[in-house]
């Protein structure tokens, strides 16, 4: 996949932030076969409009067989679900599951609770290794850390694209006859290195930003730990 120059377009580079200030993560884990899910998909779409939140929705492939094969689903964002099952010590998988920050669960249908993880989250967080994000000259993706004292474990920054917005209507299984909208979908993941704290930058020479779509990159303690920092970058059509 080959990088694209933004034509007409304007973008705003994601800097640091302030230790602390975010942004913060919250992942969906959704289905279109999955006839809960559509309340949390509605939800994600409130929390990605905020400045302050990293919200990306991971389409599960384990719904498929009950009548409807969702178009979005892979066995990476599913596995990454998975893992996060087995580190957050939960008996089994399921959707809809917003898991905040890496380090707390909830079905993500009842708003009030996940801000309450997210507050609690917040208030855990004294300072943020938050990855600056810019385009390059030639249409990819720059990433860029600080040093940031790790204090133990290491860490690692993984990549998500995605694409902003999407309603498919669905033919078959528990969704049927429904259209259902999801945003931020994850459509590429990709670890892009361990990290030891020290200052370092990655180009993602592909990234195929446009309008539409956008890129998230998660600093994280190694095998799906909590989140040390996140940022997005979302190309805009001008105007």
């Amino acid at each position: 996949m080959a990088g694209v120059a933004l034509a007409g377009t304007r973008q705003v580079a994601a800097g640091p932030r302030a230790a602390a200030d975010g942004p913060w993560l919250v992942e969906l884990f959704t289905s279109q076969g999955c006839n809960s899910c559509p309340p949390a998909n509605a939800f994600l779409g409130d929390l990605a409009r905020r400045q302050d939140i990293v919200a990306l929705s991971f389409h599960v492939d384990y719904w498929d067989y009950i009548g409807w094969k969702d178009l979005f689903a892979t066995r990476a964002t599913t596995d990454r679900q998975r893992a996060y099952a087995r580190v957050l010590k939960q008996r089994y998988v399921y959707t809809p599951e917003m898991v905040v920050e890496g380090s707390a669960h909830d079905t993500g249908r009842e708003p009030a609770v996940i801000e309450r993880l997210l507050s609690k989250a917040q208030a855990r967080a004294t300072r943020r290794a938050t990855p600056a994000l810019a385009r390059t000259a030639d249409g990819g993706l720059a990433v860029t850390l600080e040093e940031f004292a790790l204090d133990g474990a290491p860490a690692e920054v993984v990549l998500a694209l995605y694409d902003r917005r999407h309603a498919i209507p669905v033919a078959s299984g528990e969704n049927q006859g429904r259209l259902i909208e999801t945003v931020n979908v994850v459509r590429r993941l990709e670890t892009l290195g361990a990290w030891s704290g020290t200052a370092a930058t990655w180009t993602v020479a592909d990234a195929d930003l446009q309008p539409g779509r956008g890129a998230a990159v998660i600093v994280q303690r190694a095998d799906h730990g909590p989140v040390l920092g996140c940022n997005k970058l979302e190309p805009m059509v001008a105007g």
